[in-house]
């Protein structure tokens, strides 16, 4: 059975950094397409950022505006999220994912794994 298990949430000030990490166990996980979303409570869980099996290609929503980074290690398992300028509207639940076939999706629906969350607080 996948798990993968978030952590590095936190609460921090606008303008602030965190880093989220996600640990996969229990499949290939360089055979996954992986990525990040985020929910607000009352809204709509968005895409965040998404990476390929290899690492080499990158996606992002719209709204990250190159303050984060996404990346993976597959020889650990795992893939971060690094957030900088972090601003109050940031504020959601983070949640890591992971996806069987084909390469990073836009759409929750598309995706097969997903890990707990994480919190994220940013204050102004």
């Amino acid at each position: 059975q996948v798990q993968l298990v978030e952590s590095g949430g936190g609460s921090v000030q606008a303008g602030g950094s965190l880093r989220l990490l996600c640990a996969a166990s229990g499949h290939t996980f360089s055979s996954n397409a992986m990525g990040w979303f985020r929910q607000v409570p009352g809204k709509e869980r968005e895409f965040v950022a998404g990476i390929s099996r290899s690492g080499s290609n990158t996606y992002y929503g719209d709204f990250v505006k190159g303050r984060f980074t996404i990346s993976r290690d597959n020889d650990a398992n795992m893939v971060y999220l690094q957030m900088n300028s972090l601003q109050p509207e940031d504020t959601a639940v983070y949640y890591c994912a992971g996806r069987n076939l084909g390469g990073v999706a836009w759409f929750v629906v598309q995706w097969d794994y997903w890990g707990q969350g994480t919190h994220v607080t940013v204050s102004s």
